[in-house]
C-alpha cells in the first residue's frame, strides 16, 4: 500500500501534509486529484463534517473505496444520504469509529461475549471548553456530543453488541444541562439496547480536564478502561463462594491481543482486509446512521422509546 496523493485547499496544510507523508502527488483541489490519478483504490476523507458529504459522494460515484472520518456529516440525515449512495457504489465504505478497532477494546469485547454478553456498559467523555459548539464552528461541525463525544456513544453500542454487530438502542433517557459558556455542553443518558445490556453515558465540556473512560460488565466479569492515552485495562472475575455468593478471583483474566489481530490492529488494517477479502466492514455507513441518531437523541434530551 502506498500514499498516491493528498488534496487540501489550504496551501500551508497541503505543504505540511506533503512533507509529513510523502505522497507521490499533491493537489489543491480534490476533484483534480480524482480526475488525474487513475489508479486510486482507497480515499480517506478527513475534512470537517460540514464539508465532507459532497466529497464522499463524489468518491462513491466513481466506485472508489472510501474511509470516512467521524462524524459522517452534520446530521443523521447527511449520514443516511451517504449510506444510500454507498449502497449503489461498487466500492466499500466505512466510518472511522476508531474505538471499535483498538485491540484492547476488541479483546475486552471478546471476553464479554465469552461470558454471555455485556449486561452493563458505560462511557465518560469529558473535556475543557473547545471551539466545538460555539458560534465559530456553526455550519462546520455539529454539537460536541455528535462531532466528538460520538466516539463513546458508538463505543457503548460496540461493547453491548454481539458477534461483529453493534447493539441497537431501543430506549434513551437523556438529561441535558449546558453550562453558561458557549461550548459547555453537558449530557447524561441511560440507554437500553436490543441485546439486553444497559448503557450509561456521560459527557461534559467545560470541566477541568480531558477524561475518557469506559466500563463493560458481564456475569462475574468486569473491565475498566482508561482511554486517555494508550488504552489501559483493569480486569476482574468473580468465582463462586459460600452461601451462594461470589468473590473476586485473586488471578485476573488476561487480554489476548493476538486473537483480535495483534497489538497494532486498527481501523485502516480492518478496512484493507475487508477490501482484499470482499467482506463488509464493522462500521459501515448504514450502521453509522444508528450511532448518529443515538447521539442526536442524547443531545435532544430524548425520553423513552426510540422511533
Amino acid at each position: 500500500m502506498r500514499l498516491t496523493a493528498v488534496a487540501e485547499i489550504d496551501a500551508t496544510r497541503l505543504a505540511s501534509a506533503a512533507g509529513a507523508h510523502g505522497p507521490l502527488q499533491a493537489f489543491a483541489d480534490y476533484r483534480r486529484m480524482l480526475d488525474t490519478i487513475d489508479d486510486l483504490d482507497i480515499v480517506h476523507v478527513t475534512t470537517m463534517p460540514g464539508f465532507l458529504v459532497d466529497i464522499v459522494l463524489d468518491c462513491m460515484a466513481r466506485d472508489l473505496h472510501v474511509l470516512v472520518e467521524k462524524p459522517p456529516g452534520m446530521s443523521s440525515a447527511d449520514t443516511k444520504r451517504i449510506a444510500e449512495a454507498a449502497a449503489g457504489s461498487a466500492g466499500k465504505s466505512m466510518v472511522s469509529f476508531n474505538r471499535r478497532y483498538m485491540p484492547q477494546i476488541l479483546a475486552v469485547r471478546r471476553l464479554m461475549q465469552d461470558a454471555g454478553g455485556a449486561v452493563h456498559v458505560s462511557g465518560t467523555y469529558n473535556k475543557p471548553v473547545t471551539t466545538l459548539g460555539t458560534p465559530a464552528m456553526a455550519g462546520i461541525t455539529p454539537d460536541p456530543v455528535i462531532c466528538d463525544a460520538i466516539h463513546h456513544v458508538d463505543l457503548l453500542r460496540w461493547l453491548a453488541g454481539a458477534g461483529d454487530t453493534a447493539a441497537t438502542p431501543t430506549h434513551v433517557h437523556a438529561l441535558v444541562q449546558d453550562g453558561p459558556r458557549a461550548g459547555s455542553h453537558r449530557h447524561n443518558a441511560v440507554i437500553r439496547f436490543d441485546t439486553g445490556a444497559i448503557g450509561s453515558f456521560s459527557s461534559h465540556y467545560g470541566v477541568g480536564q480531558r477524561e475518557q473512560r469506559a466500563e463493560a460488565h458481564a456475569e462475574d466479569l468486569s473491565a475498566y478502561l482508561d482511554l486517555n492515552t494508550e488504552p489501559q485495562v483493569q480486569l476482574s472475575r468473580a468465582e463462586a463462594a459460600a452461601g451462594g455468593t461470589t468473590r473476586t478471583c485473586t488471578q485476573a483474566p488476561v487480554l489476548d491481543l493476538t486473537a483480535v489481530g495483534g497489538a497494532h490492529f486498527d481501523e485502516v488494517r480492518h478496512f484493507t482486509d475487508c477490501i482484499l477479502e470482499d467482506r463488509q466492514p464493522w462500521s459501515g455507513l448504514q450502521d453509522a446512521v444508528i450511532t448518529m441518531r443515538l447521539a442526536e437523541a442524547i443531545r435532544g434530551g430524548h425520553q423513552g422509546l426510540l422511533p
